[in-house]
Order: structure tokens, then C-alpha cells, then sequence
């Protein structure tokens, strides 16, 4: 037979998104989705279970703007650091300056709590997983332990290591400490070891006797983060200047009474600071106020030594007019300067208002202008006099303002006034904030529901398996015929005992309907061949080819052809099981090697026309035997005696043989199993045989299930398949 020149496989076509065939491949894989949820579901509660309930307490700051009678004059205020802006103030509520107070207050660096059971102690706890009283495990908390811990003194080298406390009854306790030593003590009285430097009382204490507790001296540093942790400030609304402060924790108690103490402790060093700033610019104005009670007294000095030597006693009626009016434009100046900056922020300069305004500091400016003009006009004397007398006005009243400062510092530093008032008291919420037990589970569900639908699609994506004719097709391997799968025809290979033939046993099924159809397939495609032998391979074992060649046998010679089928499975074959045919019997193994000839190892078939020649003799050498000019003349000789001759060859991926096979015969077909064999395999399969000279004819879908075919019946899942890729020779059946 002529080698034909290999062809390339065609590659498939670009895959597209069938909506439809996803929801099929969904909704046949429902049990996984559905198992999927269930877990989550299980799981999900058994977090719930084993979750303690967390509260929150919450309470309202307002930041407040300093009273303006006392508050200090504007550069005052810059100097002494200004006014303390809302992210100013969240970062001082997280501080360890007010945490480290209330950790201090609240003893929040003492751990004393019951022992636990690992992994399930909350739902012990609970009351929702009972735990036997045994020896072993009465040591775990069942939810009715108590302990309140009033005094722990700890050396520095036991900071975070753990105190066993052992309830022994009526009050009684035993103590294992870090360094292995053994004390006892009573609740209520101080329990004190001296040359450790450790001290402990026992409040109160609940549990039966065997109860465990674990005691817990915290370092300071770590308490202090976790409880800045627990806290959440942030401010309500946009520069609304009010503060909303939350606290989580186990014990809604423990938590409204921690985050009260960091209110107040909060508030307490606002106030402190309130003080401090008043008192840094009192100290500073009264540096100030020696200074300007000298000025004065110079200025005094100056104009009495003028006056004594001038002998000049008063400015007159003209001068002292000029003096009062000059003070009280200067007055108005300095007013008009104040509106201006007020003014300038809220308009431009071109705007009427602002426009009046400097008309109307023009105004004052020339009249200033004209009275110091008129000063200038006044006699020597009485001009020096005013002149020492406007100096000395200015100089008592600067003094004046710095002692009114001064005072009014005095009344703030008094009085310890703070810009922070509590809104609303720390309280806490009658319900846990969390777990939310609804949205917890609900979660759970979907996200089980969303991994079992991910783990349907995603082993859909990584199979890649044949689903339809139409993907051999692509290919370039045209499908024969379309086998449906038949439960009644799947036999125990590996076992004893004879294989049903399901064209004997059930010849009016579906799936040996298929087989006729491939038989008529075959007939009307072999018109034109050069031998009516065919090979059946497929690209790994389990694809179901040994099936298909026994009962296209026998449906071929039930329809009045001469039929030879043979089991070219030098290796593994096991048709001889279909026809009662016992291991070792004489087969083709004998007539490759020259040990018998064809008329003495036929073997009649169940069915009138039909012959079988088993492998025989299992040999150690299968590709050797087959590629000796006797496979040649087997074929030749089985085309003069029989119209068809069907050789049941190993699968392609697996060994060599098939593909000697496969140039002797006719023609090549490979079997395909639905949902098991590979596109890839398929592929491999082509090019192994393309390689060596063999034009695959076609192939044969076989164990169809329509319910996990493509297109609109969609894809499912629910048939486990593995093979061995070494395809081992077996010892025996």
C-alpha cells in the first residue's frame, strides 16, 4: 500500500463564547455548585459559631472656638501655636499621651481570662459544641467561668509570659508561674512572692474546680496599639468640627467604660494644654510689661526735664486740640486697617464697598496730614511739648493693653477652660456589630456557589475534551458515526469472566444503531479501496475501540458479510473475553512469528459469517513481530478470504504498533470517546500517524451522552477517567 504524503491537521477554529453552553455546563454541573454552597454554607456557620460578638460604644466631641473676650490678639495666637484644627485633634485622641492614660486608668495591659479549647473555644463557650466534663477537658472554659483580676506586679523578664491559674474550690486557686515555681492562693488576699518581685489578688473567681485561667501582665507599648486598634475617630460631616469616636471590643461593658475614660482623659490634657498656652503668653506678655512700664517712665523723664528747662507747663488750647484730634485720626486709621483686611478677603479692590473704604482712609490721611502740618506751624516750645506729650500717650497705652492681656491670660489660666465639650456620652450599642450573622452567611453561600460554578467552568476550560462531532470536524477528521453511550455495555476489563456483546444482548438499542450506522459508513466509503481491512486505534486506552470493533463485527455480519476480526493488541488485548476464547490460545502473535498458519488459528464467531483471530501467545517483542512481511500477507490473505477485516489495534500515544498497523491496512479509524478523550490527544494522535505515512480515515465519537454534547444541551460533568500513559503488558487477566 502506498504511503500517502502526510497532511497537516487543521487547527481549530477560534473559540467563541456560547452563553447558552455555559449555562449548560452550569446547570449540569449543579451537584458540584450545589456541594460547593453546602460547604461554604457549613463553613460559614461553623465561623459563626466559633466567633465571639464584638460591640461598639461610640461618643461625640466638639471642637469649640476659644470665647473671644478672652481669646489672645491675633499675633499672640500665632506665636503660642494657634488654634488646633480637627486632624489635629484625631491624631491627638490616638496618641499614647491619652491611650496610654487610659490603659493606665482601666488596667488594659492585665490579661485574666478563661482557657479556652483550641480551634472550637469560642463555641464551647457558647454553649454551641458541648464538651464532655472528662479528665483532660475540664480544664476548658464552658462559658461559666468569671475572673476579675485587682492587683498583678510582674518582674520585667515576665512581661507577655503567661500565669496558669487552676481553681481548686471554695476560693482556692493554684498558680504555675513562668519560671516553673508552684504557688497557692485565696481570693481576696494579696498573694506575694518577694524575691520575684511579683504580687497578685484574685477580685473574684468563677469555675469549677479543674477551671483553668490564663493571667497576662501586657507590655505597655502593645497595649496601647491594640486599643488604638479598637478606636476609630473620624469627623462627622465636612468642618463641622465634630468628632465621632467608636470603640470596639468583646465586652460591651468593659468598652463603653474604656472609651469614656478616653474622653475624659482626652478632654482632661485638652484643657491642661488650653492652660499651658495661656500661661506660655502670659509668661510672655509679662516679659513684655517691665519693658513697656520703662518706656513710659523715659517718656515721662523726657518731656518733665523738657518742660522744666523751657519752663513750658502745658501745650495750650491750640496744642492740646491738635494732640486730641491727631489721636483720634490715628484711631480711626487703625480701625479702617482692621475692616480692610476684613473686607479685602471677601471682595476686590475695584468693588464699592472697598472703594468707600479707601475714600474714606484718603479722607482721614489728609486731614492727619493737615493737623501734623498745623503742628509744624506751632511755636519751638509748644511743638516739643507735643511731641514728648504724643509719645508718652503712646507708651501708656501700649502698657495698658499689655496689662489688660495680662489679666485676662490670668482668668484663662484660672479657670482651665478647654476648646473640647462631650456631645454625647460614651454608650454602647444593645446589639453586636459584628459578626452580622445574615450577611455572613449569605456571603458564604455565594461565594461557594461562585467557587462551585468557578470549579465547573474552570475543569470545563482545562479538559478541553471532545464534546460534539463537530470539533473533529474541525479538526480535518470527518466523524463516521456518532456511538451513544450504553450503561448495560460497560464490563469488568480487568476482571474474569466473559464481555457482554451488546449487538447480541440488546441489538435494539440506540447505541448499537450507532454501530450500524458506521458499518454503512463504512461500506459505502470502502467501495474504492485498495483492501477492505480497517484498523481501529485511539489516542490512549478506555476510549472504547475494542467495544466498537466486536460489535461492528457482528452487526456487519449479521447483514450478510464475511467478517474477520482481529485483536492486533499484542500487548493488552482482551478480545478473546467477548467469545469465550481461553488465554494463550494460539492467534496472530503465533502467525507473525511463522508457528502456525491462518486456517489453524481462525476461531468461529457467535454469528453466522463472522471469524475472530485472537493476539495469541502475549510476545515480548509486539513492534517487531508486526513490521515482518508476515502483517502483509496476513491482510492480503484475509482480503481474498473475508469482505471485511477489522483489526482491534493499541492506542497511538501509548506504543508504535498501531501505526505499523495502520500502513498495512486499508484504512485508519480512530475512536473517540466523548467527554474523556482530549482535543489535544486527538491532535497528537493525527500528527503521530500523519508522520509516519497513515491518513487517519475518520473517527467514531463513541459513549455520546447528549445531555453533555455542545451547543444548547450544554456540558456537564459526573464521569471520572484516568488512564496510563505507560501501558504496561499485563501478567494476566
Amino acid at each position: 500500500m502506498m504511503a500517502e504524503r502526510p497532511q497537516p491537521v487543521a487547527a481549530p477554529e477560534e473559540d467563541e463564547i456560547d452563553l447558552g453552553q455555559l449555562l449548560g455546563q452550569i446547570w449540569h454541573g449543579k451537584l458540584w455548585i450545589g456541594s460547593a454552597t453546602l460547604a461554604a454554607g457549613m463553613l460559614g456557620l461553623a465561623w459563626l459559631a466559633n466567633t465571639a460578638p464584638t460591640y461598639r460604644a461610640d461618643t461625640l466631641l466638639q471642637l469649640e472656638e476659644k470665647a473671644s473676650p478672652l481669646a489672645l490678639p491675633t499675633a499672640l495666637s500665632e506665636l503660642a501655636g494657634g488654634e488646633a484644627r480637627s486632624a489635629t485633634e484625631v491624631e491627638i485622641l490616638r496618641s499614647r499621651l491619652v491611650l496610654g492614660e487610659a490603659v493606665a486608668a482601666f488596667h488594659l495591659d492585665w490579661e485574666a481570662k478563661p482557657l479556652r479549647a483550641p480551634l472550637v473555644g469560642q463555641a464551647v463557650a457558647s454553649g454551641v459544641l458541648p464538651l464532655p466534663e472528662v479528665e483532660g477537658l475540664i480544664r476548658y472554659d464552658r462559658g461559666d467561668s468569671r475572673i476579675r483580676l485587682d492587683l498583678l506586679e510582674v518582674p520585667p523578664e515576665w512581661v507577655e509570659e503567661p500565669i496558669l491559674l487552676t481553681a481548686m474550690g471554695e476560693g482556692q486557686f493554684a498558680l504555675l508561674l513562668p519560671d516553673g515555681r508552684e504557688e497557692t492562693g485565696e481570693v481576696g488576699r494579696p498573694l506575694a512572692v518577694p524575691d520575684r518581685g511579683f504580687g497578685l489578688r484574685i477580685g473574684a473567681l468563677e469555675g469549677v474546680r479543674g477551671r483553668q485561667f490564663v493571667i497576662r501582665q501586657l507590655d505597655e507599648t502593645g497595649a496601647i496599639g491594640a486599643l488604638r486598634d479598637r478606636l476609630t475617630v473620624a469627623e462627622r460631616g465636612k468642618q463641622s468640627s465634630i468628632l465621632e469616636v467608636g470603640l470596639t471590643g468583646r465586652d460591651p461593658a468593659e468598652v463603653q467604660r474604656t472609651l469614656g475614660g478616653i474622653a475624659e482623659a482626652y478632654l482632661r490634657q485638652n484643657m491642661t494644654r488650653s492652660a499651658a498656652e495661656a500661661e506660655s503668653s502670659l509668661e510672655f506678655i509679662e516679659g513684655q510689661l517691665p519693658e513697656a512700664q520703662k518706656a513710659v517712665r523715659a517718656a515721662e523723664d523726657r518731656l518733665n526735664a523738657y518742660r522744666q528747662a523751657q519752663q513750658a507747663i502745658d501745650l495750650g488750647f491750640e496744642g492740646q486740640s491738635l494732640l486730641t484730634q491727631i489721636s483720634a485720626i490715628e484711631t480711626e486709621l487703625r480701625q479702617l486697617a482692621d475692616q480692610e483686611e476684613e473686607i479685602a478677603n471677601r471682595y476686590t479692590s475695584n468693588h464699592p464697598t472697598y472703594q468707600r473704604l479707601l475714600a474714606m482712609r484718603g479722607r482721614l490721611e489728609e486731614r492727619l496730614a493737615a493737623l501734623r502740618k498745623e503742628v509744624s506751624n506751632l511755636p519751638e516750645t509748644q511743638r516739643e511739648v507735643f511731641n514728648f506729650t504724643r509719645d508718652l500717650e503712646v507708651a501708656q497705652e501700649v502698657y495698658l493693653q499689655l496689662l489688660n492681656r495680662a489679666q485676662e491670660l490670668r482668668v484663662v489660666k484660672a479657670s482651665t477652660i478647654g476648646n473640647v465639650r462631650i456631645v454625647d456620652g460614651a454608650r454602647t450599642a444593645p446589639e453586636p456589630v459584628a459578626p452580622r450573622r445574615g450577611r455572613t452567611l449569605a456571603l458564604a453561600l455565594l461565594l461557594g456557589a461562585l467557587s462551585g460554578t468557578g470549579l465547573v467552568l474552570g475543569r470545563a476550560w482545562l479538559r478541553r475534551s471532545v464534546r460534539g462531532p463537530e470539533e473533529l470536524d474541525r479538526l480535518g477528521l470527518p466523524v463516521f458515526a456518532t456511538v451513544l453511550f450504553a450503561p448495560a455495555a460497560v464490563g469488568n476489563r480487568k476482571g474474569r469472566g466473559l464481555l457482554p456483546i451488546l449487538a447480541l444482548s440488546d441489538p435494539n438499542s440506540a447505541t448499537v444503531e450507532g454501530i450500524r450506522s458506521l458499518r454503512t459508513s463504512l461500506h459505502f466509503g470502502m467501495l474504492d479501496a485498495g483492501s477492505r481491512s480497517i484498523a481501529l486505534t485511539s489516542s490512549a486506552p478506555a476510549a472504547g475501540k475494542s467495544f466498537t470493533s466486536v460489535n461492528l463485527a457482528v452487526v456487519a455480519a449479521q447483514a450478510g458479510q464475511s467478517v474477520c476480526l482481529i485483536d492486533a493488541d499484542l500487548r493488552r488485548g482482551h478480545l478473546r473475553r467477548y467469545f469465550a476464547v481461553a488465554k494463550g490460545t494460539p492467534g496472530l502473535a503465533e502467525y507473525l512469528a511463522g508457528e502456525a498458519e491462518l486456517d489453524e488459528l481462525l476461531r468461529p464467531g457467535p454469528v453466522e459469517g463472522l471469524a475472530f483471530l485472537s493476539t495469541g501467545q502475549l510476545p515480548p517483542n509486539p513492534s517487531e513481530l508486526l513490521m515482518r512481511p508476515r502483517l502483509a500477507e496476513l491482510v492480503a490473505e484475509l482480503d481474498r478470504r473475508f469482505d471485511l477485516s477489522i483489526f482491534d489495534a493499541p492506542p497511538v500515544l501509548a506504543v508504535t504498533d498501531p501505526v505499523v498497523i495502520g500502513r498495512a491496512v486499508g484504512a485508519t479509524i480512530a475512536v473517540v470517546r466523548h467527554d474523556v478523550t482530549g482535543l489535544g490527544e486527538v491532535e497528537a494522535l493525527i500528527r503521530q500517524l500523519q508522520g509516519a505515512g497513515v491518513k487517519p480515515a475518520g473517527a467514531v465519537l463513541n459513549a455520546y451522552r447528549p445531555q453533555r454534547g455542545s451547543g444548547r444541551y450544554g456540558y456537564g460533568y459526573g464521569y471520572r477517567y484516568r488512564y496510563d500513559t505507560g501501558y504496561r503488558p499485563q501478567s494476566g487477566d
